[in-house]
């Protein structure tokens, strides 16, 4: 099946009120599907790439994943980030395999040599002064440069968008942020540009990248699967995610002193949190693909890089203080409360991957009211990708 031939419509026949149609099993192991997410959503929106500071020097560069297309972002002569489509201009061989690293000048193609600066403009290649263009020109060395990929740094990330006019970055990624905490203010006061990442775990996830999305928005879950978490978070044992409620942030428990694997307590609260941040913890999804997670002391921020309909690789960066990092205070027990909240949720993403393609999920399954607000991404999804949201009725 082509994805021309995709079904106009994919919900399931019309439910109780209480209960609303998920997307149907395709949705999660259709390559067809895949392929038009790839295009339509990741390649369309802004996409979180890689932390800034993970470029330090000029010459640092790191490849990432981005749709079907493998992207590179460098840190120029001039200390600028920019993003560019690997993929060399003379015979469109990839610039960079190697997933990161450092160069002293230049981008060099392994292949016949061209050699791009810093900036993406082509600066050398073999013979380069007698080559001329169908005009019979000298070589335009922009034209012949690297393709660039628009760039924009926030939070203390490079995110990029490979669209020709991207869509407005403040109303797209700031929004969303916004929007989840009911304040454009409120994400300054954990000054996230100015942390340090104190420790990053790279997950391989067997599962298709909305089913990681919907088990990070609900916690219908979290009772049965994250026993250190809803002690913490007592309220998370009722099954209603922090995400349900605009603006509101799950408290610590009344004996917990800290968001850490057994409640002890862990460093002094960021210097710009209000009061009514502290002792709680906010979750904000921003589409397609990252998770940013907000509590007193330190900051747990998720991106993700689909890599197929079965497989998602998402990295995961704990961020403190710079005198926490320098200082090499244990972060280890703030660490490892959401290291298995992450192991717990990325096993059950892994056993669900597989059902998907059952003919007992064929035409999908249902959402609880605790899980409503994930009809509405299943809304959002289904609209990029140009098809009908249901077959007999809506999602209220």
């Amino acid at each position: 099946m082509t994805t021309t031939d995709l079904p106009e419509s994919v919900g399931t026949t019309s439910r109780a009120p209480s209960l609303i149609p998920t997307l149907r099993g395709e949705y999660y192991c259709s390559e067809d599907i895949f392929r038009a997410e790839q295009s339509r959503i990741f390649e369309a929106m802004w996409f979180c790439g890689v932390r800034s500071s993970d470029l330090e020097h000029p010459g640092a560069f790191r490849k990432i994943q981005v749709g079907s297309e493998s992207v590179l972002i460098v840190r120029g002569r001039d200390d600028q980030l920019r993003a560019f489509l690997n993929v060399c201009r003379h015979r469109g061989a990839m610039l960079c395999t190697e997933e990161s690293g450092q160069v002293r000048r230049n981008l060099r193609c392994p292949y016949h040599a061209w050699t791009y600066g810093l900036d993406g403009k082509l600066v050398a290649a073999p013979n380069l002064s007698s080559l001329k263009d169908l005009e019979g020109n000298a070589i335009d060395r922009v034209e012949f440069g690297l393709v660039p990929v628009a760039l924009r740094e926030w939070l203390g990330y490079a995110w990029v968008c490979l669209a020709d006019e991207p869509p407005s970055f403040e109303a797209e990624v700031m929004g969303a942020v916004t929007e989840r905490l009911g304040d454009p203010a409120a994400i300054d006061n954990y000054g996230i540009d100015r942390l340090e990442v104190g420790r990053r775990v790279v997950y391989d996830v067997a599962a298709n990248w909305k089913l990681i999305i919907e088990n990070f928005m609900e916690c219908y879950h979290c009772a049965t699967i994250h026993p250190e978490l809803t002690e913490v978070l007592p309220e998370f044992k009722e099954g209603l995610a922090a995400q349900f409620f605009v603006g509101h942030g799950a408290e610590f428990g009344s004996d917990i002193a800290g968001f850490t694997v057994d409640g002890s307590a862990g460093f002094e609260a960021l210097p710009g949190i209000a009061v009514d941040q502290d002792r709680k913890y906010y979750a904000i999804t921003v589409r397609p693909t990252v998770f940013v997670n907000l509590v007193p002391d330190h900051i747990i921020f998720h991106r993700m890089y689909p890599m197929a309909h079965d497989r998602t690789v998402v990295e995961c960066d704990w961020l403190y203080t710079a005198d926490v990092v320098a200082e090499g205070r244990d972060v280890s027990r703030s660490v490892e409360l959401f290291h298995r909240v992450n192991e717990q949720d990325f096993e059950a993403c892994e056993r669900t991957q597989p059902a998907m393609a059952s003919r007992a999920y064929r035409h999908g399954g249902v959402l609880v009211p605790a899980e409503h607000h994930i009809g509405e991404f299943h809304e959002w999804l289904l609209a990029k990708l140009g098809h009908a949201a249901t077959e007999g009725g809506d999602r209220a």
